[in-house]
Parts: structure tokens; sequence; C-alpha cells
């Protein structure tokens, strides 16, 4: 007989798990819960989440509760009679009353490797931190954030290729495959939970705004690496003194050195920039307001010559 799930997300990342989890004949999902919905946009129209536009698409019933920790929240949980909690990128801290609530408590679906990464941003600083290799965690929820002992990992490569959005999405699929066949095992009592060590365990802080400015006086690696970990958001930027935002660029060995930031070389094949140790060379970027563009076709409207300093 199938057993009854509630699912919740919020986040890009949770909807291939929603999806896997409605396809599964094995599982109902009775209930979607996601945030509220938030004012977005130049006009800062109320949007709806992901998770609740691909619930709707379903047909499936939406709660949307300001705090988990409501009262009257749990209490409709409690009569929805869970057998199985799913949550991927919520968005909330769950009190320990959800937590005990099902039968087989709380599941969560995280994109790194615990115990390495917990918290709000891990793909970016899997990336930022030059790592080989991440992956996914699915994990029985525990109070604290993401101390959970953790049911079964998942891990795949991080290539030079990738970005934030390119590895989000490998992720989101990889964790929606490893969901339901680790919730197949676990629900029939083929996997033993197994504890976290602590030891090991990092944290990822949410990422702001100003984590993609580029500082011109650390190494070429270092910079490259916050290029791709903060493609599409918050986007690698400087200033010309124009904003620049920064979508490719490639580590360069060369001869020539000059400043942190200075131009060397303005060409066809990119802006060769100076830094701390090494160079960079930046092969597609965007004027704010302006379009994505090879350099080669920015810098035919807005040339920038060798000698500039980037800040």
């Amino acid at each position: 007989m199938p057993f009854r799930v509630i699912f919740m997300g919020t986040a890009e990342l949770a909807c291939p798990s929603l999806r896997a989890l409605l396809l599964c004949p094995e599982i109902v999902v009775t209930t979607a819960v996601t945030q509220p919905d938030r004012p977005r946009g130049r006009d800062l129209r109320l949007q709806p989440s992901p998770v609740k536009k691909a619930a709707l698409d379903a047909a499936l019933p939406v709660l949307q509760p300001a705090r988990a920790r409501d009262n009257a929240f749990i209490d409709t949980l409690r009569e929805l009679k869970p057998e199985i909690i799913v949550v991927a990128a919520y968005g909330q801290i769950l009190p320990v009353e959800i937590l005990e609530l099902p039968r087989f408590g709380c599941v969560n679906v995280h994109a790194s490797l615990l115990p390495k990464y917990r918290g709000a941003a891990p793909i970016q600083w899997a990336i930022l931190d030059g790592e080989p290799e991440t992956g996914v965690t699915i994990m029985k929820m525990a109070a604290g954030l993401d101390t959970g002992d953790i049911l079964r990992l998942q891990s795949t490569s991080i290539t030079d290729d990738d970005t934030a959005a390119t590895l989000h999405d490998r992720l989101a699929n990889l964790g929606a495959e490893l969901l339901i066949s680790t919730l197949m095992d676990y629900t029939r009592g083929n996997i033993t939970p197994r504890p976290q060590i602590e030891t090991a365990s990092s944290y990822a802080r949410k990422i702001s705004k100003e984590d993609g400015r580029m500082d011109w006086s650390q190494p070429a690696l270092t910079l490259w690496r916050r290029i791709r970990a903060f493609t599409p958001w918050p986007g690698a930027f400087t200033h010309s003194p124009q904003l620049l935002k920064i979508w490719h660029a490639t580590v360069e060995k060369t001869e020539r050195s000059g400043k942190p930031g200075e131009i060397l070389a303005a060409d066809r094949s990119g802006l060769l920039v100076a830094c701390g140790e090494g160079s960079l060379r930046i092969e597609e970027l965007q004027r704010e307001g302006g379009k994505r563009l090879k350099t080669a076709d920015f810098m035919a409207g807005h040339p920038l010559a060798p000698g500039c300093i980037l800040v």
C-alpha cells in the first residue's frame, strides 16, 4: 500500500524531488508546503515559489504558513497523518513538533556531502573552495542545522566548466533519483541511519550580493572560482568605472604583469587582467543595463584600453 507523504520545499532545487515523488506508484503526496508568495520584479508583484507552481500544475493542495512553528499549521499537519515528510530547500528550520510528527520522521534532500557544507549555499561554496567533488545527502532530520543522521549519499565531480547554475541542476536531478530509492529502502527497514562526524563539518553561509565583488589582489585561480560560484547570482562584478558583470573567464599564464585589476591586453580573445597572482582573461561580460556579450562584441561598442584599472 502506498505511504502518505507531505512535501515541504520552496526553491527550484526542490522541484525535481517533488515531481519524482508524484510519479512514484508507492507514494501518495497529499500536500505541498512552501513559503508564502513574495514580491519580485520591478513592479514587486507577489510571485509563487517554484514549488508552488509545480504543485499547482499537479493539482496538489498547497499550504503556505508564514512560520513553520505556527500551532495551527502543525495541527493541520497532524490531521493529514503523513507517514513521512520530505523536505528540500524549504527555507525554514522545522520545530521538533514537526520532526517527530510522522511515523518515519522527516527526510531532507541536501545539496552537499554532509557533514561538509551545512547551511544555505552549499553549491556556491563547494565551487568557491575548489572542491573536486560534491553531491547529495538524504538525511533523517534532527534539531539543528543539517545535523541529522545520514541515510544515503551520492557524489558527483565538479568540472572546470561547472557554474553554480549547472551544478545546481545536476544536483537537483541527482537528489530526486536518490530520494526515491532511499525512501523505498528506508521505509522497508533496509537502511540504518548513521550519525554525522561533527569534526568534519563545515558551514556554507548564505550568499549576499556583495560576495560577487571582484578583489583583483586575489590570485587569478581564486577569482575564476568566484565567477563560476556566483553565476548566475549574484554574479561576479567589477567597475571600469561602469559596473561590469563577468560571465565567463579563464586563468591564463603570461609573462606580462601589472597592478591588480590592470588591463594588460584587450583584443578579440578577451580582456587580460592582472591579478594578485597570475592573470584572468575575461571572455564574456555585461554592462549594467546592457546585454550579455562576448568580449569582442562588447569591445566594439565599449572599448577598454590596456592600462585601464578595474576596481
